[in-house]
């Protein structure tokens, strides 16, 4: 009797496991599912959030950025590498020279022009500082330390006057050389030479070297260049170098961005000490 109830109960457990497969395949499906779900999901690309968007557009900002800044220090290097003879060097000069600020009443008293190396020793006029002259204009002066302004009102006799310096060479301005459009050789000897000799006209001379005798001069001007000169291209240096240093430089990023109270906080203040004396005391009383 007994093996019959086992049979029995055996026999009527067997269709529960028969129903418990397809449950199981149902599961197996869903899971298979879902992965090939999750898998197409992975392939997929993720659009971009605002933030990274972000991020992207200063790593790009910044690296353009960097690269204007670094040519900017090196044209500017270059730059002041140029000025230094030819605006820094001038300018000095000048104001070494000491030129009245008033101008003085000058005369042509000869007029030369000359080509070759071997004649042109010395030029009133030269365009460009830095070739040698194969054409020059050789002018001479003489010139007396009375205000042109102050002749313009009272002309006088030439023959008559008693000139301060006599037959010194006449320049442009200081170097006697210069570029156009702002020195014109041409130009220069038709205004004060050919038919103007013996002409009165304002003119500069050094009181540090009274020999030199200049027809422009403008301390204003002078004094501009040469802060300009001096300013726009170590600023420009300077401020690139800094940007650049404080991005990529890690010692700079450190230094600027150290806190002030790690020193401080090592040593304990005024009020601290007189709080561990106050506590130190209380102890021994209470011993």
């Amino acid at each position: 009797m007994n093996d019959i109830r086992a049979s029995s109960s055996t026999l009527s457990g067997a269709p529960s496991l028969t129903m418990s497969k397809p449950s199981l395949n149902n599961s197996k499906a869903s899971l298979t599912h879902s992965r090939q779900s999750m898998n197409v999901s992975d392939g997929e690309e993720r659009p971009p959030t605002r933030e990274e968007l972000i991020a992207e557009f200063l790593d790009k900002a910044k690296f353009y950025t960097s690269l204007c800044l670094g040519t900017t220090a090196i044209l500017s290097v270059f730059a002041f590498l140029f000025l230094i003879p030819f605006v820094v060097d001038p300018a000095i000069s000048t104001i070494v020279a000491d030129y009245d600020p008033v101008p003085v009443t000058c005369v042509v008293t000869d007029h030369v022009y000359a080509e070759g190396m071997r004649n042109c020793t010395w030029s009133s006029c030269r365009e460009g500082c830095t070739t040698a002259a194969i054409r020059c204009h050789q002018l001479l002066v003489n010139y007396t330390k009375i205000a042109f302004h102050e002749w313009h009102k009272h002309p006088r006799d030439l023959d008559s006057i008693e000139w301060d310096v006599m037959d010194t060479k006449f320049l442009v301005n200081t170097e006697g050389c210069g570029y156009p459009p702002r020195v014109n050789c041409s130009e220069f000897a038709k205004q004060y030479g050919y038919s103007h000799v013996g002409e009165p006209f304002p003119c500069y001379y050094s009181r540090a070297y009274p020999e030199i005798v200049v027809a422009r001069y403008s301390w204003d001007d002078n004094l501009k260049h040469l802060i300009l000169s001096l300013i726009i291209p170590n600023v420009l240096f300077a401020v690139s170098i800094g940007v650049l240093s404080y991005w990529y430089c890690p010692c700079c990023d450190k230094a600027c961005h150290k806190s002030p109270r790690v020193y401080a906080e090592k040593y304990p203040t005024k009020e601290n000490k007189l709080l561990c004396r106050s506590d130190d005391e209380e102890d021994e009383l209470d011993y």
